[in-house]
């Protein structure tokens, strides 16, 4: 061999230096991707995370129940509140043809928003009173 072949492969790492350098990084891959493992090996078998009781229809039924009074109470005050502002805006427009008119509409406004509001309410209890989930979910 001369030496500037052997100056080259030194330079390049030589074959045996390559080779142990694929090595090496498959045996540090393998050895990360085990790790796992070896660290879980020790340990008792795993409880449950999940413990408690099950979620039922009943309580998600209870939970959107509690949902939609809370938007219709919230509803039905602002309804109320629209009211109220209409008819204090109403009192001031005094001889403003322009404000009178704006004042009155929003006191319709706030009259359907609240008829609105009590309809919605009303189709709910009536198809929750219509309604037998245990038809769908065979619970």
């Amino acid at each position: 061999m001369t030496s500037a072949r052997l100056w080259a492969i030194i330079v390049k790492g030589g074959v045996s230096m390559t080779k142990f350098h694929k090595v090496a990084k498959v045996g540090i891959v393998t050895a990360m991707a085990l790790m796992p493992m070896f660290v879980l090996a020790q340990l008792p078998l795993p409880t449950s995370p999940y413990s408690g009781t099950a979620v039922t229809l009943s309580d998600i039924q209870d939970i959107i129940e509690t949902i939609a009074r809370f938007l219709i109470l919230v509803s039905v005050v602002v309804a109320v509140i629209f009211i109220v502002w209409g008819g204090m805006m109403y009192m001031m427009a005094g001889d403003d043809a322009a404000k009178a008119t704006a004042a009155k509409s929003r006191i319709v406004n706030g009259i359907i928003g609240a008829l609105v509001v009590l309809a919605v309410g009303l189709i709910l209890q009536t198809l929750a009173g219509l309604v037998n989930w245990t038809v769908f979910f065979n619970v």
